[in-house]
């Protein structure tokens, strides 16, 4: 299988489990905090990359004893971004903080034209302006629906901010650092670090009271942060940054369908979300325009650099 059609695979099953990830996040922090579910995301990813790599590939924890100072500014980066979205979900709701982290692929986009020296064209300055706009018309129309907390709302609009500028400082380090070092053995410190970073704040009495239920919905945001992640460094050696940012503006539209369903049957497990016209427009907007931001002219011959 070329590369190029394993990048594309990679990058779609990433989108999809960040599609279902904010909903997720959302019924997790009705009984944790932020810093309970960050950690043991981290936590478990590392558990079960490391396990792997002690039996199967041994030398690869090497790279715990002196991580290279990219790779830790990417483990603290990515730290923060989760832990961001994370406080974003819980102060708005899991569609609103999709839409803002949209900023991540976009800005990611930008540092492909000002790092890796991919050239800008008209769609995608167009693209630029459009999720500006756009993030600009969601915002106001969802402030102006929030009547109470709305001080509460603004925070957690910052947080999902925060994270998406968190997580485009990650993916330019990894891009460079997948050059050199395998993408999941980079893996082991971006879980490992976090969760020693997070540990001390957690209250670990949260989880004695977990249902089953919740028990099983935590060990999926584990294992999402494991995978995701893996098939995320695993696109970005196999493509371009700006194509793996192309499929990932669409995973919001998932969380979308996916909280219009919730609301249509009624769901009591989860806070529903009611949006506007102007709301559903300015989303819109947004998401065309952060597909603009990270198309990027063909290049004729590019079948052949891409080939095994």
């Amino acid at each position: 299988m070329h590369n190029y059609v394993k990048g594309y695979i990679y990058a779609s099953i990433t989108a999809i489990l960040w599609g279902l990830l904010a909903i997720a996040l959302k019924v997790s922090l009705s009984d944790l905090t932020a810093a309970d579910i960050t950690w043991f995301r981290f936590f478990n990813a590392f558990t079960y990359l490391s396990a792997y790599y002690l039996i199967r590939k041994p030398q690869y924890l090497r790279i715990l004893r002196k991580p290279p100072l990219l790779l830790i500014v990417a483990a603290v980066s990515l730290a923060v971004n989760y832990y961001g979205f994370v406080k974003g979900v819980e102060l708005t709701s899991p569609s609103i903080a999709q839409i803002f982290i949209q900023l991540g692929p976009v800005l990611l986009a930008v540092s492909g034209i000002l790092f890796f020296k991919e050239k800008v064209n008209w769609k995608q300055i167009v693209g630029f302006i459009l999720v500006l706009t756009g993030l600009t018309v969601f915002y106001n129309e969802q402030f102006h629906t929030v009547f109470n907390g709305a001080g509460k709302w603004q925070g957690g609009v910052n947080w999902v901010i925060l994270a998406a500028i968190c997580w485009t400082l990650y993916s330019i380090l990894i891009k460079v650092l997948v050059t050199k070092y395998p993408p999941m053995q980079l893996n082991l410190v971006i879980f490992g670090l976090p969760a020693i970073i997070f540990l001390p704040f957690v209250n670990f009495g949260h989880f004695l009271d977990l249902s089953l239920v919740n028990w099983l919905i935590l060990l999926f945001l584990g294992l999402n942060t494991l995978f995701a992640y893996g098939l995320l460094s695993m696109a970005l050696q196999c493509i371009e940054a700006n194509k793996v940012s192309i499929i990932i503006v669409f995973n919001p539209i998932l969380t979308f369908i996916i909280m219009a369903i919730l609301a249509i049957t009624d769901a009591k497990w989860i806070e529903h979300e009611y949006y506007t016209f102007i709301t559903i427009i300015g989303a819109a907007v947004v998401l065309s325009g952060g597909l603009l931001a990270v198309i990027k002219k063909r290049v004729r011959n590019n079948r052949n650099l891409f080939k095994e």
